[in-house]
């Protein structure tokens, strides 16, 4: 038996593997602290045993209980798999159906630690997005889906595989949610204790499609869209000081890689805090230069400004540190030595490893957040409150700043910082974040960003697709379209090749761009095409971040320029889940807290199976018209112009879509009119 076969045989209980528990030289999650009441830590253990025979429960219970005290949560070490875990070519999965396979394909890559967080805790990036809530769930789902035929659908419940039920050819082979708890009951609090007793799991959205594409390149080629717009007008940035040809740009917590591609010769600092993360993104490539010396970065940043140096850095310490010393440089010399500023800060997770306080340590902190939650929680709302300070004085000079979305402003406004905007509404800050700057029109214009993954794992069958979908945009510049579309299509096609030379892949063979409608059907159809004739050698995976056009609701980031009051209602992602059910996505999925935290956002998604038939075409067409329209269409009915202008323009090119397009109020004294009635 292969080792395949074995972790899809079901849990390993005669003989019950050896228990080596957390592994030394892996990066762990942080110790949770749910506070359980004693009835609640029975009920955790309890719902941890119901996995396992009554003749093995007696040897596990303790040991389950003892993760629980020590770490918050029942990962069930003893069942981490003893096997390299990784994307494996997708014919060498024991299975029934090449959907099934092609997920086995995407859980084991979120779980590779070249991917992964957090990978003995599940967790494959965000602090807690979790891909299952304990190993036993991993297994299940292994063996459900070695034995699942395209007549049957497997139904999972936040991480726990509910199982196979009877379904039709064309439904879903899998439907997945996470987190889905009664509105009211939403809450960090009540999120810490339904984790901790095993029935909830947040889950990162576009994780749980398993594994479409490797989060260093969703996170880059997003920044390569959004950094070429910032200097187009004094308005968007004061002063326009990035026009020069040496700006630096400092993001928080990002995924980097070599800036002479990103930010065309711009310098680039990234500052991260657990330096075994820094080390892990410089091995790979991503970081040119390291230092965790605060002199050496400030050292750095001048001489690649005077020498107009491309530069990827990472400074290995506290972001406040260095936002201070920057400070301290432009009062005691007059130099201000960065002109963008951004924050990907895990703030949706601010307390429990997503935010780590100025005044301690790294080790410190861990210990204190486990020991004195309180304590830890006023020490993180103080460093908030410096970061703000230092971030507020620089922006009085010619410095842009912009929050990419992960609550950093909002919990940064819920400690006290000053953040306030004159006339805000609700989801407005004195900063604003990238969507309500840029992204919002893109996504308005129906571009997002697409993914795809080749799941034999061939290096060059995603050169094909690379390939493919160059010479697909080309075609339809050639044919025509309108200059901002045109844009937008010659920047991927750059994103692509210089993707490509610079090896952009973690884990899976995976690309990401950012693609309209026309373009995703187009690049579909193309590589479902080049399967059928064997220029693609295996099925490719289809897929999209959260952060895109249609899946999320999310009012401080993907939703947060929508402006007819809807920004906190949730009907677009769960449309958009439905809708794909029901147009041929081979999952779907719906979810609570994937991207900028819990009981903030929900989140809608998908992943299709291409294999060369013409059913799949069929798919693609009906399901990747459904993800990008139903977006467009909503930014449209908030009264979005460039949205409305691309619903028309869609209309017009597929008559199956018809929408009621909205009237505008032609005279604003109709408003004041009947309102003083």
């Amino acid at each position: 038996m292969s080792r395949l076969q074995a972790l899809c045989s079901g849990l390993p209980l005669r003989p019950l593997p050896e228990n080596r528990g957390r592994r030394a030289g892996v990066p762990h999650a942080p110790v949770r602290t749910p506070g359980l009441s004693p009835a609640e830590e029975q009920l955790a253990l309890r719902n941890a045993l119901r996995y396992f025979p009554p003749d093995t429960q007696e040897l596990l219970a303790p040991e389950f209980a003892q993760e629980l005290r020590l770490y918050g949560h029942i990962y069930m070490y003893r069942f981490c798999p003893d096997i390299e875990m990784k994307a494996y070519p997708v014919e060498q999965y024991p299975c029934r159906t090449r959907a099934a396979a092609a997920i086995m394909h995407m859980i084991m890559n979120n779980l590779d630690p070249a991917v992964a967080q957090f990978p003995q805790e599940l967790v494959t990036y965000g602090g807690n997005g979790q891909v299952f809530s304990n190993w036993a769930q991993f297994w299940l789902t292994m063996s459900y889906l070695s034995q699942m035929t395209e007549e049957q659908t497997l139904v999972m419940y936040s991480g726990h595989p509910l199982g196979l039920f009877p379904s039709s050819p064309g439904a879903p082979r899998l439907v997945i949610t996470n987190g889905m708890v009664i509105p009211n009951y939403s809450s960090r609090m009540e999120y810490e204790k339904l984790f901790a007793m095993g029935v909830t799991i947040r889950c990162r959205r576009s994780h749980s499609e398993k594994g479409t594409s490797s989060r260093p390149d969703a996170l880059i080629h997003s920044a390569s869209c959004v950094l070429p717009d910032i200097p187009c007008s004094g308005e968007k940035f004061k002063g326009g000081r990035a026009a020069e040809s040496d700006p630096v740009w400092l993001p928080v917590s990002a995924d980097p890689r070599r800036c002479e591609q990103l930010t065309k010769e711009k310098m680039h600092i990234t500052i991260e805090v657990d330096g075994a993360a820094l080390m892990k993104r410089h091995k790979q490539g991503w970081l040119m230069e390291v230092t965790d010396s605060l002199d050496r970065c400030i050292e750095r940043l001048r001489e690649a400004r005077k020498r107009k140096e491309a530069l990827s850095l990472g400074y290995h310490g506290n972001v406040v540190d260095l936002w201070e010393r920057l400070v301290c440089e432009l009062d005691t010399t007059g130099e201000l030595l960065v002109d963008l500023g951004s924050d990907q800060t895990s703030c949706h997770n601010p307390f429990n490893g997503g935010y780590y306080p100025v005044q301690l340590g790294f080790a410190e902190a861990q210990s204190l957040m486990a020991s004195d939650p309180a304590a830890f929680k006023a020490l993180v709302q103080e460093s908030l409150r410096r970061h703000v300070s230092a971030i507020n004085r620089l922006a009085q000079e010619n410095f842009f700043f912009w929050d990419y979305g992960n609550a950093f402003l909002l919990e940064a406004q819920r400690a006290g910082a000053d953040v306030g905007k004159t006339g805000a509404n609700r989801t407005e800050f004195r900063y604003p974040s990238y969507v309500q700057h840029i992204m919002g029109d893109i996504f308005s214009q129906g571009f997002g960003p697409f993914r795809w993954v080749c799941t034999s794992g061939d290096p060059q069958d995603l050169v094909v697709t690379d390939q493919l979908a160059t010479s697909v945009l080309e075609e339809a510049i050639a044919g025509g379209v309108n200059p901002a579309v045109e844009q937008q299509y010659v920047d991927n096609i750059r994103w692509i090749r210089e993707a490509s030379q610079h090896r952009l892949v973690v884990g899976s063979q995976a690309r990401i761009l950012y693609s309209d409608q026309k373009g995703r059907v187009a690049i579909a159809v193309a590589f479902n095409q080049a399967i059928a004739r064997g220029k693609i050698k295996a099925p490719v995976v289809l897929s999209r971040d959260h952060h895109d056009v249609s899946g999320t609701d999310s009012p401080f980031r993907e939703t947060s320029n929508i402006c007819d009051g809807s920004a906190f209602c949730a009907d677009m992602a769960v449309q958009n889940f439905v809708g794909g059910a029901f147009r041929g996505a081979t999952w779907v999925a719906l979810h609570n807290g994937g991207g900028v935290g819990w009981g903030e956002v929900i989140n809608g998604g998908f992943g299709l199976v291409l294999d060369g038939t013409q059913e799949a075409e069929q798919k693609a067409k009906m399901m990747l018209s459904w993800d990008v329209s139903n977006g467009v269409a909503r930014r449209c009915w908030s009264g979005n112009p460039k949205a409305y202008e691309i619903i028309c323009q869609t209309m017009q090119e597929d008559r199956g879509l018809v929408v009621t397009l909205p009237h505008e109020v032609a005279d604003e004294r109709v408003l004041q009119r009947a309102l003083r009635l």
